[in-house]
């Protein structure tokens, strides 16, 4: 039906190497210092948080979107050889027939593939679910993020979005 919002059921992922947790405020204490480095707003800006203003964030997350046409599901990433999270990953859904993916790694577990491999799997489970269109907006001159939504099969539009490209990838195409 055009313009419902899709829906679908978050639920812990398992990569190769990952793990994909339904993201709780108890991981802010391990998440703050990962997701520190200013360096890793260079393209989204923003302040890092520390751990008790991470903790309400993720608190305000996991209860859910207060517009029921909107579903938000968040995970952290877990290194399982490292046991340790490394990152998050996140979707946006509604309103609309689209789920826009997200993702970010700590500065020190960068360059290892992580970041693609949450990806492609959060973005294989949103298509086999049924949510029709993926997006995820991408600033052009990140090249590490370029990298992970092309990997991650979407492909760029001509479509803009507050300087980022829009990044697509509809069920059934890759």
């Amino acid at each position: 039906m055009p313009g419902r919002s899709p829906v679908f059921t978050p639920r812990p992922l398992r990569t190769d190497r990952l793990d994909l947790l339904p993201l709780l405020p108890a991981h802010a204490d391990a998440l703050a210092p990962v997701l520190a480095d200013r360096a890793l707003r260079t393209y989204t800006g923003g302040e890092p948080l520390d751990a008790p203003a991470l903790r309400e964030r993720y608190a305000r997350w996991a209860a859910g979107s207060p517009d029921p046409q909107v579903v938000w599901a968040n995970w952290a990433v877990r290194l399982r050889e490292a046991e340790a999270l490394v990152g998050t990953v996140q979707v946006t859904a509604g309103p609309g027939p689209a789920a826009e993916v997200a993702w970010v790694t700590g500065t020190a577990w960068q360059g290892r593939g992580i970041a693609t491999e949450a990806a492609t799997a959060l973005v294989s489970e949103l298509l086999r679910q049924g949510v029709p269109t993926v997006v995820a907006h991408v600033h052009p001159e990140h090249a590490a993020s370029v990298a992970v939504a092309s990997a991650a099969g979407l492909r760029p539009t001509p479509h803009w979005q507050d300087g980022e490209r829009r990044w697509e990838r509809t069920g059934g195409t890759s």
